[in-house]
């Protein structure tokens, strides 16, 4: 015997959210742009026109994108209509991978998403998600068995969190030059 399956039933639309874990990077990332102050958007309000899509919600599916290695404005575009927590930070809207590419490389949004990068990493920590040690992406080690030479010292910990934040931007940095423009750039050849 099967469970009922019956591709001619009607089905109600769900809200997306009931779908996510409780932890998912969704909601994380939703705190985060919405955290940002009213100000910051108030640059790409036009009075002419049709109405554009809020530069909230194309944040946060754009930063969701990048958490997941993905920078493509054709697979970002995918993304909208296969990943439930992008559907869920998109509210049902679908904007196209044109619009995707025209908001991310205006000067405004570039500089956004540069302090969202650093930003969300200082979030996690307050909200204790993460744990300001146990992030070293410069290689260090620390030994398993306990004897007098397996602590990290504290000045070398605070000179660490110091840096942290210029490491962020010339990682942000490098993604840019090295994935986020090339595949805009092969997108707009495709384009044409």
């Amino acid at each position: 015997m099967f469970k009922d399956y019956n591709m001619n039933q009607v089905v109600l639309p769900l809200d997306l959210e009931v779908k996510l874990q409780e932890n998912d990077i969704a909601f994380h990332i939703h705190h985060l742009v919405e955290s940002i102050p009213d100000e910051a958007f108030k640059v790409f309000l036009r009075n002419t026109g049709c109405p554009a899509y809020h530069p909230r919600m194309m944040m946060k599916i754009i930063l969701c994108a990048y958490s997941q290695s993905v920078f493509s404005g054709r697979k970002i575009e995918g993304l909208l209509y296969d990943s439930v927590r992008i559907m869920w930070l998109a509210q049902g809207y679908q904007p196209s991978y044109r619009t995707i590419n025209r908001f991310r490389v205006q000067p405004e949004v570039s500089e956004l998403i540069r302090q969202c990068f650093v930003q969300f990493r200082c979030q996690l920590v307050q909200e204790k998600l993460i744990d300001q040690e146990a992030i070293f992406i410069d290689g260090t080690k620390i030994e398993a068995n306990a004897n007098k030479f397996t602590f990290v010292w504290r000045k070398s910990v605070e000179k660490y969190n110091k840096g942290l934040i210029e490491k962020s931007n010339q990682l942000y940095n490098e993604l840019l030059e090295k994935e986020i423009i090339p595949q805009m750039e092969r997108e707009d050849e495709e384009h044409l």
